[in-house]
């Protein structure tokens, strides 16, 4: 049987087996989840301004209580019934990506600081030798932003590329750009 090598990229085959697990509404069938619905979208584009067609984006967050829908959550019994803040898309021809979600709660850092309300992001897309990690954080949350200690070790002159925009009444707007003067900033993890 043949393994694949590390020398081998992610992609471009993400449909395969993944797509039954692509969850683009992370509120549907949840009920009350103390707080409104927020779309999030945007677009994956390479060093070239392209759009990256064939990626795909997965979320991972809390709920609005700062309660992780994990076992590892010490808090998980106190978390939002059916909300387990997954979500997976693949990216559409123009590289566009949608998920509906709520702004999480701020969850405690590893010194159990508070963080600021954020989303866990993942890339995956042809080329790569492995996954990108990246976060997005809210642009109505300035004090938390600042204070937060994963968004204060990044050189203030790029945190911008981890904050999303408001685009209109209950959605953001925040791109992936994957090389280039408005980089977005990744995460060796």
């Amino acid at each position: 049987m043949l393994y694949p090598t590390s020398s081998q990229t992610v992609g471009p085959y993400l449909h395969i087996g993944l797509s039954g697990l692509n969850r683009d509404d992370l509120t549907a069938g949840c009920g009350d989840l103390g707080a409104a619905p927020v779309v999030i979208e945007g677009r994956v584009i390479d060093g070239e301004g392209n759009p990256v067609p064939d990626g795909m984006v997965e979320i991972w967050q809390a709920d609005a209580r700062g309660v992780y829908g994990h076992p590892d959550d010490p808090r998980h019994d106190e978390g939002s019934p059916g909300f387990g803040g997954f979500g997976r898309v693949a990216t559409q021809p123009d590289g566009g990506f949608r998920f509906t979600t709520i702004k999480p709660g701020c969850v405690p850092g590893p010194d159990g600081q508070m963080q600021a309300p954020h989303l866990v992001v993942s890339v995956f897309m042809r080329g790569l030798l492995k996954h990108l990690s990246t976060r997005m954080y809210f642009p109505d949350e300035p004090g938390a932003n600042e204070q937060d200690w994963i968004l204060a070790k990044v050189p203030a002159h790029r945190r911008g590329t981890l904050v999303a925009t408001a685009a209109k009444a209950g959605v953001l707007r925040w791109n992936i750009v994957l090389q280039g003067s408005e980089e977005t900033v990744f995460f060796d993890i």
